[in-house]
């Protein structure tokens, strides 16, 4: 799809194509599609980001809320997103030896307990060790630092999501 295209697309069909970027947050799609046209790519991602950081934090929250926990219960009943299977593949997520399975699902409870939305990670962009590293270290992290470290890595994932409806 070019930008062209994006940018002659009916407003129904634009939040259709692009409402998934932000995992089940088809509102981030809504509010940038009054923001076209758009020049280069670029344009729409920072759209999209705008809107998400000019959102409630409730909003925000929600955003991160509607992300699935890594191998957790909606990879395991078959339930996760095409992208996020996908993306969760990437990393191996779906080849865990029992051990690095049980320490993701422990750290998982950990995270979501203190901070009362799930661990998310760009997994394109790191590895099993890398993503059990970066869970243990950031469960270091307070309430606001990691509120803020998830908004940057929910933003790395609908910039790698977008590029491969554009590319």
């Amino acid at each position: 799809m070019t930008l062209d295209d994006v940018n002659m697309l009916p407003p129904d069909a634009f939040v259709e194509t692009f409402g998934s970027i932000y995992e089940h947050s088809s509102w981030v799609a809504e509010a940038a599609v009054d923001e076209r046209p758009f020049v280069r790519q670029s344009d729409l991602i920072q759209h999209m980001r705008e809107s998400v950081n000019e959102a409630s934090n409730a909003e925000k929250l929600s955003l991160l809320r509607a992300h699935p926990e890594l191998a957790g219960k909606a990879a395991i009943d078959g339930t996760l997103t095409q992208a996020s299977q996908e993306e969760q593949a990437s990393a191996g997520l779906d080849r865990m030896l029992p051990t690095e399975f049980s320490a993701l699902t422990q750290m998982n409870a950990a995270y979501n307990t203190k901070f009362g939305f799930p661990f998310i990670i760009c997994v394109r962009l790191t590895n099993k060790a890398g993503i059990l590293e970066a869970l243990e270290n950031r469960l270091k992290n307070t309430i606001e630092e990691e509120f803020e470290t998830a908004l940057g890595e929910v933003h790395k994932i609908a910039e790698l999501r977008l590029e491969g409806v554009l590319s």
